[in-house]
């Protein structure tokens, strides 16, 4: 049997770049499943140092607080489950309102007629130059004017509304549509709203699907608004609470077992999301459209 030199290597190359991919994944998991005080004696070991589930323990609250200083735990409480649905509340407020109001906005770019469309649109997409960080000050100052500070409304406000991306995105597609199918629709007495919620949603259901998901995973791992806008745990998402559990450092130093697992708890959905959906994802930005 022939040996095809340039296809081994590839094959290899490929090998080592997965590996070298997953690798920060499987120390995550080394390190929360070992103890913490003998990682700062056995730190270079490639499996965990005296295995154990006590960083998992303090991360869902069923270590006692002794226990968990025993361990190099800092001993304070964790809400975890209520740092989760903190999570997944504000990502799905802003997931359901982005792509609601970003496929409204981007049917009237791509179908409706009226006057200095195409300007407004150029306008519009001149927002995807502007960095995020000059925006947190303005939309700060409004959440404060609002009184939502320390609330998960406010953290999800501003980006509920509509991005210049999902815009642009669900336009490109919206005109690949054949407009036969909606002007036969509008002659059959079907209004511009019916033939949106009932003809262009149906149809654009792969393209909504992936910005959902694109939307949902980038609300998930949002960071410095929700430090901004959140004080108190009652409004603290996962991402901020990995954060303040880290700076919780017991006399020992880090907490690297537990911070790890709570790294790879609050991580693992969004995995999960993404290798379920990667698929969909990588065929929808393709902009096939209808034929």
């Amino acid at each position: 049997m022939r040996v095809n030199i340039g296809r081994t290597a590839a094959w290899v190359f490929m090998i080592l770049v997965v590996l070298a991919s997953l690798f920060p994944f499987y120390w995550i998991l080394r390190t929360a499943l070992s103890s913490n005080n003998a990682l700062y004696a056995g730190g270079d070991s490639l499996l965990p140092v005296q295995p154990g589930l006590g960083g998992f323990e303090r991360v869902f609250g069923t270590q006692t607080g002794q226990a968990a200083i025993d361990q190099g735990g800092a001993g304070q409480e964790i809400y975890f489950w209520r740092y989760l649905l903190n999570s997944i509340t504000v990502a799905t407020l802003i997931t359901a309102g982005q792509v609601f109001f970003s496929a409204m906005a981007a049917y009237a770019f791509a179908r409706l007629r009226w006057k200095y469309r195409d300007r407004v649109f150029g306008f519009f997409l001149a927002g995807l130059m502007i960095p995020t960080i000059f925006t947190l000050l303005p939309n700060f100052v409004l959440i404060k004017q609002l009184g939502l500070v320390d609330t998960l409304l406010g953290i999800a406000l501003p980006s509920m509304l509509m991005t210049p991306f999902a815009v642009f995105f669900l336009r490109q597609f919206f005109l690949g549509i054949s407009h036969e199918v909606e002007e036969a629709a509008l002659i059959d007495g079907a209004s511009k709203t019916r033939v949106f919620f009932r003809l262009i949603l149906p149809m654009s259901s792969a393209p909504i699907a992936t910005l959902a998901i694109l939307t949902y995973i980038a609300a998930w791992n949002e960071y410095f608004w929700a430090l901004m806008v959140s004080y108190t745990d009652r409004s603290r998402v996962l991402t901020v609470a990995l954060g303040v559990f880290k700076s919780q450092t017991p006399q020992t130093g880090p907490d690297w077992a537990g911070l790890m697992a709570a790294t790879l708890v609050a991580a693992l959905p969004m995995l999960l999301l993404f290798m379920l959906f990667a698929r969909r994802i990588v065929n929808s930005i393709g902009f096939s459209g209808i034929k």
